[in-house]
């Protein structure tokens, strides 16, 4: 299964991975500082406690705990990770590719892995989508089924995807700086 960035270079990927990651950073710093007022008693994880909750009566617990303002802060971190999905699945995506590329040419174990899981950030951030809709219809609707089913089993896809994600891109990583290249034959 091959992935779009598997058409570019080895060098265009590097040259195209650094700004990604700076951008993903960045974006990722910016959601920290908006959703700053979102961890409370009732969700200590703050937005992660929502996304996770699961069930109405948690959503709407953790809801609760929210004042009209803190709501608003939620309402604009759903929007503002929507900019986040496209920057993460595409340098956790890139960074997957690259580990493939880097296993791939010293013939190691599970380098055909890295298309599938470069595949899978896309999903992530599909699933991220969802999850958010969830999210968004709870947080200015009512809470009722599906919604806190829906959030949470997009969460938990979209967790593991990501990890699995970066533990390839950091298992590839560590071949490339760690161990060279057989000589040719």
């Amino acid at each position: 299964m091959t992935h779009p960035f598997q058409m570019l270079t080895p060098a265009s990927a590097r040259r195209a991975f650094i700004p990604l990651l700076v951008i993903t950073l960045v974006v990722m710093a910016l959601l920290n500082m908006v959703s700053t007022p979102l961890t409370t008693q009732a969700a200590p994880l703050g937005i992660i406690s929502y996304e996770l909750a699961g069930n109405v009566a948690k959503a709407q617990s953790i809801l609760d705990s929210w004042d009209s303002l803190t709501q608003i802060h939620a309402g604009f971190a759903l929007g503002f990770d929507y900019v986040f999905m496209l920057a993460y699945s595409a340098t956790i995506g890139l960074a997957c590719v690259m580990a493939a590329g880097v296993l791939g040419s010293r013939h190691w174990p599970l380098a055909a892995a890295g298309a599938v899981l470069a595949w899978g950030q896309w999903l992530a951030a599909g699933c991220d989508a969802v999850e958010n809709i969830a999210l968004t219809a709870m947080l200015f609707g009512d809470v009722v089924s599906p919604w806190p089913q829906v959030a949470y089993w997009c969460a938990v896809i979209k967790f593991a995807l990501i990890f699995l994600g970066l533990v390839y891109a950091f298992y590839g990583g560590v071949v490339r700086l760690f161990i060279h290249k057989a000589p040719a034959a």
